[in-house]
């Protein structure tokens, strides 16, 4: 049975060269389309795509430019800091991530990335991968045939024990709780003014939402400083990533502030976290709605790893579960827009982009176009198998990871920690998630609209 997974496919209205650029829709006075962007992105961003390939729109007051062609995307990833900026995404994102390398630009950025980069390595991440497994099987051990779960908090649960061991270094329910209820707070707040008036409000604006997201970064602030604290008097060689950012130095001797460590921490942990926990959440709901995937996974775990657990030596060979991984992260981006400003002298297309033009692409969209991917709404993993098929994707067409040189850091480590969690769980057991449509609501990541119930079905 064919598995449709989201609303219809997205019928092209571009020239063939998908080079036209056309105008959008009308918008209001003073808030040109933020009120239609506000009330629903993804539709929104479908239907500009319905337009064409280079749509203009205003964002507020100010001029934006949608852009859905993957040679246009490549453009816009790989000239950021040459031709395009870094977008500011509001002072609730600011708030929760500071300054750290996910935001930053110029030079400042480049000597954060050259810090924070070795953290997360081929090598060390292969160093985490134990810990990622060893917290599945905790998990798995935990449930039985005929359980009821909600699958959302239990892979949140899940991620933020693998997040608070692998970076923080510790093993305290506290420590995870704290932690977990204040960035729920944040990833709501900031998804509600992104796409809110309080996008275009001036930061000296009081509003509650402000007001929440500020008292959960306080709690964010006060459970890193005392981690920090904690590392700064106990041993040094500890392999978790905090430790290895605490000993970092850049080309002047100069380790990284408090308040650099201190931003750093929260954007690996949120990548560490958040993008996973989505990840496995749509990919439990998108395998209970097609057995035949379901069935192929399960063959691939029975070849590759019988009765034993994975380890990071097995992830090369469990090729088809990184595929379910992929596969879901087409069809349901946990970063599901990539946003930048133009500079003097930017070109997307050959033609030139004004100055302060807010430049967008969706990866929801993106992801979901007829032109790049056959049958684009159906889940199905070995379109990435398919030596021909994958040839004839073009680069920047799936790119959940951002692409350029920004691209996400923390790529090697999401993707190992989901497959192997997958395998992990999918070994022992098939979730049977309720039949009822969820949808995705976009916040800071790409999240469920409600919680997600299963039954737990032992293999």
């Amino acid at each position: 049975m064919t598995t449709q997974a989201g609303p219809s496919a997205v019928v092209p209205g571009t020239t063939a060269d998908g080079r036209k650029t056309v105008p959008g829709p009308r918008g209001v006075p003073g808030l040109g389309n933020l009120p239609e962007f506000g009330k629903d992105p993804l539709a929104f961003f479908e239907r500009l795509r319905e337009r064409g390939d280079f749509v203009r729109w205003r964002f507020g007051r100010t001029p934006a430019l949608f852009i859905a062609h993957p040679e246009a995307i490549g453009e816009l990833l790989t000239e950021v800091e040459r031709t395009f900026d870094q977008t500011d995404l509001g002072i609730a994102f600011r708030t929760l991530l500071g300054e750290g390398v996910v935001v930053s630009k110029g030079a400042d950025w480049r000597r954060r990335r050259s810090l924070v980069q070795p953290s997360v390595r081929p090598k060390q991440v292969k160093s985490y991968a134990a810990t990622m497994a060893e917290c599945a099987v905790d998990l798995a051990e935990r449930w039985s045939d005929g359980q009821r779960i909600d699958v959302k908090q239990e892979m949140a649960a899940l991620t933020q024990l693998i997040a608070v061991r692998t970076i923080f270094g510790v093993d305290t329910a506290a420590d995870a709780r704290a932690i977990s209820r204040a960035m729920d707070v944040a990833q709501r707040e900031i998804g509600a003014e992104f796409s809110g008036i309080g996008a275009i409000l001036p930061d000296w604006v009081p509003t509650p939402g402000r007001a929440r997201i500020k008292r959960a970064t306080a709690v964010i602030d006060a459970e890193v400083a005392r981690v920090v604290a904690r590392h700064r008097d106990g041993d040094s060689e500890r392999p978790d990533l905090l430790s290895r950012l605490l000993a970092a130095r850049d080309e002047t001797g100069a380790p990284l502030s408090d308040k650099e460590i201190r931003d750093e921490t929260v954007t690996l942990y949120i990548g560490g976290h958040e993008t996973t926990s989505s990840t496995l959440v749509w990919a439990w709901y998108l395998l209970s709605r097609n057995g035949r995937v379901a069935d192929a996974l399960a063959a691939e775990l029975d070849r590759v790893l019988g009765d034993r657990d994975p380890g990071f030596e097995d992830y090369a060979e469990l090729a088809y579960t990184q595929a379910v991984v992929k596969e879901t992260l087409r069809l349901y981006p946990t970063v599901w827009l990539i946003t930048g400003i133009a500079k003097e002298g930017a070109t997307l297309g050959g033609a030139p982009v004004a100055p302060g033009t807010r430049v967008w692409s969706s990866q929801w969209t993106t992801h979901r176009d007829p032109r790049w991917f056959r049958d684009p709404l159906e889940f199905r993993p070995e379109r990435w198998l398919d030596p021909q098929e994958a040839e004839d994707i073009p680069e920047y067409a799936w790119y959940p990871f951002g692409g350029g040189p920004r691209v996400c850091l923390g790529t090697r480590f999401a993707m190992v920690e989901a497959v192997l969690i997958l395998a992990v769980v999918a070994r022992r057991f098939r979730l049977a998630v309720d039949p009822e449509e969820i949808r995705p609501v976009p916040s800071l990541t790409l999240q469920p609209d409600r919680e997600v119930l299963a039954t737990v079905r032992a293999r």
